[in-house]
């Protein structure tokens, strides 16, 4: 979820408590749109305020971490330090619910007179910015400028006044009364729950959604559908959260899906109990855990761009091979014809008349009468070599062409599995394995005479509540070294059924398996295949020695004649994992 009106409120609820007169000891800009000030409050902490004006991430929060700054600092930072360094921060506001917070601050000039500055961050997206102001609302400077050129509505610009744009007409949730409230919904033609954030400031999408759940209405119902005593029901709810947000009663969360964050708040979510939900004391840390998540996710999305095009562009091509060789087979299917028509020519040619066109004849395979097509300038024997030759034709094309194809379908069931170990990756030496691998499978060259590179990715590692490990292959490199080299004979094997995805190697250590420990294992072999997003995923389980490795096969390729099957669910939220 993007920061919205009431994360900020929360945001400003949390800073005002925690940096009221605290004074600016060090003013950073570790990057072009992020700032990093350093505060001693007035209880004599340190305290760091990270902000972004990233216009894919923009964030605001306090955190521990330290970041580097440039040897040289940027203007803006220059600029903040000549008037900030050492200014008390007085009051931080938001207007309204908007993604806006103002941090006000006193300094003494060159002069020592007592001046008053603020310091704008507007957390809008693409829109987000920093803005340093005077008394008189006059813009100083901005970490990004916007010209008119850029931008119709408003101008940030020094010596610009500044002003919040308000090109969106919308309410203010934290005043609405409810003839109000109710007046501007019900002139909504669309859903409830795109109606609440279209009317009002500072809901997201699903923000608004969560309170139409709170109110037992679906988000997606139509506004004129609903009476005026649901819609009252609505607003109570809608008014209940404003209380809390009045009052400051903020619960900072973080909703996980397989270990991983899909969504943070400041409230608990009624939308999502079935799946894991962690509390947190502040929502700095929220911010700050999610991010680092995400930016992970992202980076290593960004670093396998080049080994996923790739693999994409490989897999075309192959996939356009197999089609052409399917044809091919299916064309060879009447070879088996032209063989018994040059068999039945040569038993009953003795009876066709000269110049004849077709003759019939019973088909002793099958006892069904039949006609040849025959050419009239040929004789019987000559018909029947012609026939023979084009059967052998199409037998040596079904030969060499069967050979091909299972060797392309082989290629592309390793590609796909290439495909998921990206999927999957979440380190950059998952990237550096899976680089190798498809550089010795020769899709990628190797530079001159580079050597093969150190590898130092591990498996996931999980253990289950009663002290079981579990192995998860992050790549097929992986997975052979796994299954053949980690696993003993008695460990227990699972793998996704007829789609690509991990080898997962539960160690017995001798010890008879629990039926939830079979279940954990075919969650994980679930949750690491093509299938994580269906809702049953088949997986095939069995004890390792019963795995098998053809000499020659494609990396992470086996083959097994005989296993059990269950069907589990991609849910591996309660299982705990080991960094190794």
């Amino acid at each position: 979820m993007a920061l919205d009106g009431i994360t900020v409120a929360a945001l400003r609820s949390e800073l005002t408590k925690q940096l009221i007169n605290g004074r600016l000891y060090k003013i950073a800009q570790p990057e072009n749109d992020e700032l990093l000030l350093t505060i001693k409050t007035e209880q004599g902490e340190t305290q760091r305020l990270l902000i972004s004006a990233g216009a894919s991430l923009p964030f605001l929060y306090l955190t521990n971490q330290n970041k580097p700054s440039p040897m040289t600092a940027p203007n803006f930072c220059m600029l903040l330090r000549k008037h900030l360094q050492n200014g008390r921060i007085t009051e931080i506001r938001q207007p309204s619910l908007e993604r806006i917070l103002m941090l006000d601050l006193e300094h003494l000039n060159e002069m020592g007179d007592l001046c008053k500055k603020t310091l704008v961050v507007e957390l809008m997206g693409k829109h987000s910015n920093i803005i340093f102001i005077d008394q008189d609302n006059r813009i100083i400077d901005s970490i990004k400028h916007i010209s008119s050129a850029v931008s119709s509505v408003r101008e940030v610009l020094p010596g610009r006044d500044y002003f919040i744009p308000a090109t969106q007409d919308k309410a203010d949730p934290l005043t609405v009364s409810k003839d109000d409230f109710l007046h501007l919904i019900m002139q909504k033609n669309m859903e409830a729950g795109r109606a609440l954030y279209m009317t009002f400031t500072g809901l997201s999408p699903v923000m608004s959604e969560e309170i139409c759940h709170r109110a037992g209405i679906s988000a997606s119902s139509p506004v004129n559908e609903l009476s005026e005593d649901i819609l009252t029901h609505l607003y109570n709810h809608f008014t209940w959260l404003m209380d809390d947000i009045k009052s400051g009663q903020f619960h900072p969360n973080i909703v996980f899906k397989d270990q991983l964050p899909i969504e943070f708040g400041v409230f608990d979510f009624s939308l999502y109990k079935e799946l894991t939900c962690v509390s947190y004391v502040s929502v700095s840390n929220v911010l700050e855990e999610f991010y680092a998540k995400k930016n992970v996710v992202t980076r290593i999305r960004q670093k396998s761009v080049d080994l996923r095009k790739i693999v994409t562009t490989m897999l075309e091509r192959n996939v356009k091979k197999y089609d052409l060789q399917l044809k091919q087979l299916k064309d060879t299917e009447k070879k088996d014809k032209y063989k018994v028509y040059g068999e039945l020519i040569n038993t009953y040619g003795y009876s066709v008349e000269k110049g004849a066109k077709s003759f019939e004849a019973d088909n002793y395979y099958t006892g069904e009468r039949i006609t040849i097509p025959l050419d009239d300038t040929l004789s019987p024997q000559e018909n029947a070599k012609k026939y023979f030759e084009k059967y052998n034709k199409l037998k040596r094309t079904y030969e060499a062409v069967t050979i091909q194809a299972q060797e392309t379908g082989a290629e592309i069931e390793h590609l796909h599995s290439v495909m998921n170990s990206l999927d999957i990756a979440v380190k950059e030496e998952d990237l550096t394995q899976i680089k190798e691998e498809l550089v010795q499978s020769g899709y990628i060259r190797r530079k001159g005479a580079a050597k093969k590179v150190r590898v130092t990715s591990k498996p996931f590692h999980y253990e289950t509540a009663d002290g079981f490990h579990i192995y998860v292959g992050k790549n097929n490199f992986q997975n052979d070294e796994l299954t053949f080299k980690f696993a003993n004979g008695g460990d227990w094997w699972f793998h996704a059924k007829g789609i690509p995805g991990s080898h997962v190697v539960v160690k017995t250590e001798g010890r008879e398996l629990p039926d939830h420990v079979y279940e954990d294992a075919a969650a994980l072999a679930a949750y690491y295949s093509k299938g994580r997003e269906q809702d049953k995923v088949e997986i095939d389980y069995l004890e390792r020695k019963n795995v098998k490795k053809p000499n020659g096969s494609k990396p992470g390729f086996v083959v097994y004649y005989t296993n059990y099957s269950m069907v589990a669910s991609p849910n591996i939220s309660h299982l705990k994992q080991i960094e190794d």
